[in-house]
């Protein structure tokens, strides 16, 4: 995983909401791109979902998704701004 980078408004339980979010997403490819391992999905899943559901709750981003998956894409790019020609 990447280092982090501070944003202005990006608290740093917003942060961990995020890289959790996106610990998710990797284990989710990792298991489902095996179709051999769809029905381990639950099991080997539910630890990551767990651990960003805790998270979320905890910045108060629950039931805040745009909020939410603006800060995971600022993760992802390694707290970068996206670029004008990238905003939808």
């Amino acid at each position: 995983m990447p280092a982090t980078t501070s944003t202005p408004s990006a608290t740093p339980g917003d942060r961990t909401a995020a890289q959790a979010y996106l610990r998710l997403l990797a284990a989710v490819r990792a298991v489902l791109d095996d179709p051999s391992r769809a029905p381990l999905a639950v099991p080997l899943l539910a630890a990551p979902i767990a651990e960003a559901d805790e998270a979320l709750d905890a910045a108060g981003l629950a039931g805040n998704e745009r909020e939410f998956l603006d800060l995971v894409a600022l993760q992802a790019v390694g707290g970068r701004a996206p670029r004008p020609a990238d905003r939808p």
